[in-house]
C-alpha cells in the first residue's frame, strides 16, 4: 500500500513542478494557440483561458500533493505504539522492563544506572627509578 502512495506522490510531484514550469510569470498563462483573433476573451486557447486552467491544475495537484503526504504519515506511524520519554525500552541491556512504583523520574533513571567503578589501589610507596 505504501509502495503505490509513494508512486502516486511521485508522479503528482512531478506533474505539479511541470505545470508550474510551464505558466508564465505575473499570471500570464501559457500564451500559446491564438493570439487573441476571432472574437474576443474567454476561449480556452486564449491566454486567460489557459492561465485559469493552469491555475485549476496547480491547486488540485497541490491538494493532491497534501493527501498524498498525509496518507504516507498515517501509514509510516502506523504500526508503532505508544511511546513516552519516561520509559525505557526492554531491549535495553541492564534496563528495568517496567518503571518501578512510585519515586520520581530522576530516582528511576538513579537507580538504572550502573555503580561507578571502584578505584584503583594507592601504591603503598613512592615508585621511582633507581639509578646505578
Amino acid at each position: 500500500m505504501q509502495t503505490v502512495i509513494i508512486v502516486i506522490h511521485l508522479m503528482v510531484v512531478l506533474a505539479l513542478i511541470g505545470v508550474v514550469l510551464i505558466q508564465r510569470s505575473e499570471g500570464g498563462g501559457l500564451g500559446i494557440g491564438g493570439g487573441g483573433g476571432g472574437g474576443g476573451g474567454g476561449g480556452f486557447f486564449s491566454a486567460r483561458g489557459t492561465a485559469n486552467v493552469l491555475t485549476r491544475a496547480t491547486a488540485i495537484l497541490a491538494a493532491l500533493f497534501f493527501v498524498t503526504s498525509l496518507s504516507l504519515t498515517i501509514l509510516a506511524g502506523w504500526g508503532r505504539g505508544p511511546s513516552t520519554i519516561f520509559t525505557t525500552p526492554a531491549s535495553a541491556p541492564g534496563a528495568p522492563s517496567a518503571p518501578a512504583p512510585g519515586g520520581t523520574v530522576l530516582d528511576q533513571l538513579n537507580a538504572a544506572q550502573p555503580a561507578p567503578p571502584a578505584a584503583p589501589a594507592a601504591p603503598s610507596a613512592p615508585q621511582v627509578p633507581q639509578s646505578q
